[in-house]
């Protein structure tokens, strides 16, 4: 069996996922890309094998709790145990920044089922092989609109800030993480989240500031930690308590 730690990231076939993937895979890791589409999903694999990272492909949809569990049962045939779970996958839906008093309830269903259920699907899933590593590390991506403090602040950049659906799914995937890490942490398994910035991406029509390698910098850090990392955090360039960020 190879000694190299396994690396899960789900919406790995573009954007952040794939840059934290390739990133990861740069380290030596054996990654794992869980991506609803197939077609996309192998196209991903080949560019990072093209530059020799050992990437494997997971059709996975994090909305479909019989498409979780299929996927947890091919990987557990063909890799068996799992170090690191990347919660990545998001959608953000209604366009434009819109008052939340004008938000379709069904856009923020769709969000919360990808958004945050999603994570939640596939970490529960994916327990057991992560119980198998020595050093078991979960990352959930979230996002500065997801802190509540932040969102309060009359002197910060998100103020004004609309999608509040969207907000809504990371806030609620943050208690979630903060949750997980109490419960793991008897375990060793160390439970953080993210906030990779305004990064371009297609979330956004690609209007953030920041590269998706920058994004996937903290994430990978994180990802990349033992059983003496931080664990209930919320980041952002940076495990240091400095950079932890407000929830």
């Amino acid at each position: 069996m190879s000694s190299k730690e396994i690396a899960l990231i789900t919406g790995a076939n573009k954007g952040i996922g794939l840059a934290a993937a390739r990133q990861l895979g740069e380290q030596g890791y054996t990654v794992w890309l869980g991506c609803r589409d197939a077609a996309r999903g192998e196209s991903a694999v080949s560019e990072l094998r093209n530059t020799g990272v050992d990437a494997h492909l997971l059709v996975l949809d994090v909305a479909d709790t019989q498409s979780v569990a299929a996927a947890k049962g091919k990987f557990q045939e063909q890799a068996g145990t799992l170090d690191v779970l990347i919660n990545n996958a998001g959608i953000s839906l209604g366009g434009v920044p819109v008052r939340v008093t004008e938000e379709t309830v069904d856009d923020m269903r769709a969000m919360f089922e990808v958004n945050t259920l999603g994570p939640m699907r596939v970490t529960q899933a994916f327990l057991p092989l992560l119980r198998r590593s020595k050093a078991a590390r979960i990352v959930m991506v979230s996002s500065t609109l997801g802190s509540i403090s932040d969102t309060m602040d009359t002197a910060s950049p998100i103020w004004s800030a609309g999608y509040g659906g969207y907000s809504a799914t990371k806030s609620a995937l943050n208690m979630l993480t903060a949750k997980l890490a109490k419960e793991l942490l008897p375990e060793g398994i160390r439970v953080n989240a993210v906030n990779p910035g305004y990064t371009a991406t297609d979330l956004n029509d690609h209007k953030g500031y920041r590269t998706v390698e920058a994004a996937a910098k903290v994430i990978v850090e994180l990802a990349a930690f033992n059983v003496l990392g931080p664990t209930g955090g919320f980041f952002h360039d940076g495990h240091s308590h400095q950079n932890r960020h407000p929830w």
